[in-house]
């Protein structure tokens, strides 16, 4: 799941990005024979009702497969950094319960203030990575949303859509309490934005190479995307306290 600062900006660019396509209408006169003049969107008339799991088509996409799996990639030594700090973390600890009550009050004491100093420091390094990470994702979502936009406003008007809502949080945190599979248009949007994209699929066996699947909405709770990426980079486990 996308983290909420990274979802709050991802809602925000989609709503300007579709406003951007509405208002791209030429104005009329001599401002409309403006060579730089934006052609018109296409008019939203139809009557049918879409959902749309946007978190979904942006990480699906192959764009969005390959760019998150470089993050991935580029986060994994920051990975190993934490894994070691929380396995020496995990061995001081384990030396002061296996030898504290052996230890002068001092040489306790010090181990004591170490473990204390470390496992700060820990934390402090977990949560900087995790911000940055999910800061990281973001901004490939929100790259990636803009140039969406527009092909997913071309889909709806297409297609007789008057009405699209985006499934991208589960019910009761988002609107959509029931929704059938067969509203959902994420995976053709998807594969329209993959070949204006250009973006080749991401080679088999990769990380992000998964399978697309629309999602759907239950009544109990819905399906969790398939290529949605994490929040957190594969970070190491924190130590025990």
């Amino acid at each position: 799941m996308i983290s909420k600062f990274a979802r709050i900006s991802l809602a925000t660019v989609f709503g300007l990005s579709l406003m951007a396509v509405a208002q791209a209408a030429p104005a009329t006169g001599a401002a409309a024979s403006t060579p730089t003049a934006p052609s018109a969107a296409p008019a939203i008339t139809g009557t049918k009702v879409g959902t749309i799991n946007i978190e979904q088509a942006i990480f699906a996409s192959n764009e969005g497969r390959r760019d998150f799996e470089t993050l991935t990639k580029k986060f994994e030594p920051k990975q190993t950094e934490l894994k070691g700090m929380s396995d020496e973390i995990e061995g001081l600890k384990k030396q002061l319960s296996t030898q504290g009550d052996k230890m002068n009050e001092d040489a306790k004491a010090v181990l004591v203030k170490q473990i204390e100093s470390k496992q700060k420091s820990f934390e402090r390094t977990s949560q900087d990575a995790q911000e940055e990470f999910q800061s990281q994702q973001g901004e490939i979502g929100n790259r990636i949303l803009t140039k969406l936009a527009p092909i997913i406003q071309k889909y709806v008007a297409d297609n007789g859509y008057g009405l699209l809502i985006d499934t991208s949080q589960p019910w009761p945190r988002g609107p959509v309490i029931v929704a059938g599979q067969s509203m959902d248009i994420t995976q053709p949007i998807v594969e329209a934005y993959n070949v204006q994209s250009g973006v080749p699929a991401p080679a088999a066996g990769s990380a992000a190479a998964k399978p697309v699947k629309p999602a759907t909405t239950g009544a109990a709770r819905p399906a969790t995307p398939a290529a949605k990426p994490a929040t957190t980079p594969p970070a190491a486990k924190p130590p025990s306290q």
